[in-house]
């Protein structure tokens, strides 16, 4: 037998072997589930687990279709995605150590993780160092290299963790983190309960919840529209979470995972304070061809919607473009992005390289244009957008 058939055997039986091991977790769930957090019942917990108050709208699978077949379709890579590249090299520039004063500096390391740096402070939002995105290290492989290598990563103060899907709760990279630095950890209830797994303490809030940091800097946990789940038997029972820095010289916002929902939460993070830098999700959106939105993930649309309501001076598009998670095409999430908020008027709200520090302007108050009907939004894209994989 040739090494190449070898390989193909190796290969398919790797695969079966996850797909059996996703049947398993999905066809035992007494042995799976876990509860993460007690408390009294409240608008957004049934004292079992947790929900949107804004209605559920989890459409993670297409139209049509069950999320088991979906998963089976996913794993098989039968389910008609756009392909990605293999590897994306990069070439990182290493942050500074330390920022001081109102001075600001934010470097995309991949999907959702962001090193920002400000009042002396190196605050990260959900550190992801893994290969991999998924339970005993099977799951979606990260595709574009790291922004920032865990050796030449500062020693970090603040971690906001926004929910315990795996690729925003890596607990290998807390577990790195905490051994080496000590920080701070941000996230909400019963994310504690599963960051804890890896010896790690956290101060896990309920939305509304703040902390203090030091001497005029806080950190709030605040709502936004999604869900969470390690096993999938284990569905909601931590919180999620958004959340807003608060900062002398303009607040950063951080959303985390998060659907549309009445997007209202947007407007919640607004009252804190002018929002100097927002991190807003805008990949992972497309499950069906042309789709511009799911109700777990927010695309470029909603994003920008997002980043109106906030009134931010700065925002910078993330989740997206590490793990292949969903039927986009590698760059349309910062293409699409491009066309919307030429579109709908935004300035402001783009992306940026990885490893590349970028210095965030100091806050400005700009004129919110008017809200735009996503339909009408999509109407006014050139052709080539609306067309994009």
């Amino acid at each position: 037998m040739s090494v190449r058939s070898i390989a193909t055997l190796v290969g398919k039986v790797l695969l079966w072997a996850t797909i059996v091991l996703c049947l398993v977790i999905t066809l035992v769930p007494r042995f799976l589930d876990a509860r993460y957090y007690n408390g009294a019942v409240s608008g957004h917990f049934d004292g079992q687990r947790f929900f949107n108050p804004d209605g559920e709208q989890d459409d993670m699978a297409p139209p049509g279709a069950t999320k088991g077949n979906f998963l089976v379709r996913y794993l098989l890579r039968s389910e008609g995605r756009p392909r990605w590249p293999e590897h994306v090299a990069i070439r990182p520039i290493a942050p500074p150590d330390r920022v001081a004063g109102q001075h600001m500096v934010a470097t995309w390391v991949g999907h959702a993780t962001v090193l920002v740096q400000t009042q002396g402070l190196n605050i990260l939002t959900d550190p992801v160092w893994s290969k991999t995105a998924g339970p005993l290290g099977i799951g979606p492989a990260r595709v574009a290299e790291l922004g920032i290598a865990f050796d030449r990563l500062p020693k970090i103060d603040v971690v906001l963790i926004s929910h315990d899907h795996y690729d925003h709760l890596d607990l290998a990279t807390l577990r790195r983190l905490w051994k080496r630095d000590h920080p701070l950890v941000v996230t909400s209830l019963g994310n504690d309960s599963v960051i804890g797994q890896a010896g790690v303490p956290a101060h896990a809030l309920d939305w509304g919840g703040r902390i203090a940091v030091k001497p005029n800097v806080e950190v709030i946990v605040t709502r936004n529209h999604h869900w969470g789940s390690r096993w999938m038997t284990d569905r909601n029972r931590a919180l999620w979470s958004s959340f807003v820095v608060r900062l002398p010289g303009g607040n950063v916002f951080f959303a985390g995972d998060t659907g549309p929902g009445d997007l209202t939460w947007a407007d919640a993070a607004a009252s804190y304070g002018p929002v100097r830098l927002a991190l807003i999700p805008i990949g992972a959106f497309r499950f069906a061809p042309g789709q511009m939105v799911s109700g777990s993930h927010i695309g470029p649309i909603d994003a920008a919607e997002v980043y109106r309501r906030l009134g931010a001076s700065t925002g910078i598009g993330v989740h997206w473009g590490t793990f292949h998670l969903s039927a986009e095409a590698y760059d349309t999430p910062p293409r699409l992005l491009a066309a919307v908020t030429r579109a709908a008027g935004v300035q402001g709200f783009g992306t940026v390289a990885l490893g590349q520090p970028s210095v965030i302007p100091r806050y400005v108050a700009r004129d919110r244009p008017a809200p735009i009907d996503r339909i009408e939004i999509v109407g006014r894209l050139p052709a080539a957008a609306r067309a994009l994989p």
